[in-house]
């Protein structure tokens, strides 16, 4: 009966760990990015290398749940889960340190709730003990075959238990941990690691605790059997908190840096107005000086100084220009954006072909020109970043930017087209590439500025790539914004 126990035990044991392999699996491919091209290979090398690093374990370290055992196993079981994580995740990240604890920590406590609830085995035990000495159980064998009913539907219980709390709860932090490329921090870092730390820690202390009462802590102190669970439900809940506490921080800083970043719109955009009026009242100016200007040139000209007439008529020429709008789309705020971007590019990339052109907007435009201003603003940024990034490594590159829009219904739709140098970073699920500034924190929201600009006309944005050319394309519903 003994031997048939142990094979028990084994078989369920194995399974635990099938599970926690797949569990590790998910957890790690969640955040991590693998090394093979095969995903599916990838896993299940994974998960196989955590059940061979369990089964070692159990073989060659000594039986029983002494302190010493409990240490080394944990760390071992630390070690080859970081291991894991470099050997087939490109985990050269603060976030593996938060993955593998939580793992421990987790499967840890699963364990230790299936051992709880596995208690009520003995009240079942000991009920056919007694219905045994009074009796009622016409042979030997019929008992036997009720214990080892009731030993393996307990140890299958108790491996279930062992399985769901798991899956559940690193479902719920892959769920609640949303901004998995974030680059956390030292202090970040820290926030993260001590949930897990202080959970494990606790699940080692309970291992220790156990081994000096020599498994029998609930018949000893039947309290235990509230107190221990509760514990427990705080340590997951502490992790799940933690979780979520931690990417409430991420969003609050999204947002600060968001505003930070409408701010200098609001400011360039007061800039351009200010730039429009300038302009404006120097055309004013220069209507007023004109008749100044006429009798000047005709004095010059009967004076037969050929020399000064055409030295004051360049300077006339170039106060024109400085006062000249190149582009004319209908709306006066976009009008002093492109002018202002133009005379940009002509101090910093004046090779730079910069087409608008086919950029016109109706007449009867509901969709105030503040957000217009913001989506090109950042379009434009964006591009002007990729032109510059690419004209320093390719001296003899084409750059151009192209802008364009057209209505179709009740729809505005612009687009935008811009060389690059052809390299794009994108995680996965990641809606937008990856911005390849250092500062990831602050750069990279522009097009999440665009995306949420164009929600607000229900629309949406949409980005292609063809050979070294960008197309970013931006729909939105002719309305009052919401």
């Amino acid at each position: 009966m003994n031997e048939l126990y142990d094979a028990v035990n084994n078989c369920i044991l194995f399974l635990i760990w099938i599970f926690q392999g797949y569990c590790l699996q998910y957890f790690y491919g969640s955040f991590l990015e693998g090394r093979g091209k095969g995903k599916t290979r990838n896993s299940l090398c994974a998960a196989a290398f955590y059940v061979a690093l369990k089964l070692c374990l159990r073989l060659c370290l000594p039986s029983g749940y002494g302190t010493r055992r409990t240490i080394e196993t944990h760390f071992i079981t630390f070690i080859g889960l970081v291991v894991a994580a470099l050997f087939f995740y490109k985990a050269v990240k603060a976030v593996t340190g938060f993955l593998v604890l939580t793992f421990m920590a987790v499967c840890e406590i699963g364990v230790f709730c299936a051992c709880i609830v596995g208690e009520i085995y003995y009240p079942v035990m000991d009920f056919w003990n007694w219905c045994m000495g009074k009796g009622y159980f016409l042979s030997v064998s019929l008992f036997e075959t009720l214990q080892t009913f009731t030993y393996i539907a307990a140890q299958m219980f108790l491996c279930t238990v062992a399985v769901a709390l798991p899956v559940v709860v690193f479902r719920k932090i892959v769920r609640n941990f949303r901004e998995k490329d974030y680059a956390i921090g030292r202090t970040e870092l820290f926030f993260l690691l001590a949930p897990g730390m202080v959970s494990l820690l606790i699940c080692i202390l309970l291992q220790t605790y156990i081994y000096i009462e020599n498994g029998e802590i609930y018949r000893a102190s039947p309290l235990l059997f509230l107190v221990i669970p509760a514990i427990l439900f705080f340590c997951l809940l502490f992790i799940l908190s933690d979780v979520r506490l931690f990417q409430d921080m991420i969003d609050r800083n999204r947002e600060k840096s968001s505003q930070i970043i409408l701010e200098k719109q609001v400011s360039s955009l007061q800039e351009h107005i200010a730039e429009m009026d300038r302009m404006y009242s120097g055309i004013r100016g220069m209507k007023h000086d004109m008749k100044n200007s006429l009798t000047v040139i005709m004095q010059l000209a009967d004076s037969g100084s050929n020399e000064e007439l055409r030295d004051y008529l360049s300077g006339l020429s170039r106060s024109f220009d400085r006062l000249e709008f190149h582009f004319k789309t209908g709306n006066a705020v976009v009008d002093t954006l492109l002018n202002t971007k133009y005379h940009e590019i002509m101090r910093t990339l004046p090779d730079l072909q910069f087409h608008a052109d086919k950029l016109l907007f109706p007449k009867k435009l509901m969709i105030q020109s503040y957000d217009i201003g913001i989506i090109l603003g950042n379009a434009l940024d964006n591009a002007l970043e990729a032109c510059k990034k690419l004209k320093a490594e390719e001296q003899e590159a084409e750059i151009f930017i192209r802008l364009s829009s057209y209505a179709k219904g009740k729809m505005f739709f612009l687009e935008m087209e811009n060389s690059f140098d052809g390299k794009v970073m994108r995680k996965r699920d990641a809606e937008f590439p990856v911005t390849t500034k250092t500062d990831k924190k602050v750069h990279g929201i522009g097009l999440i500025n665009i995306k949420h600009t164009a929600e607000k006309y229900h629309g949406a944005v949409d980005w292609s790539i063809k050979h070294k050319v960008f197309t970013l394309s931006v729909m939105l519903k002719n309305e009052r914004g919401i």
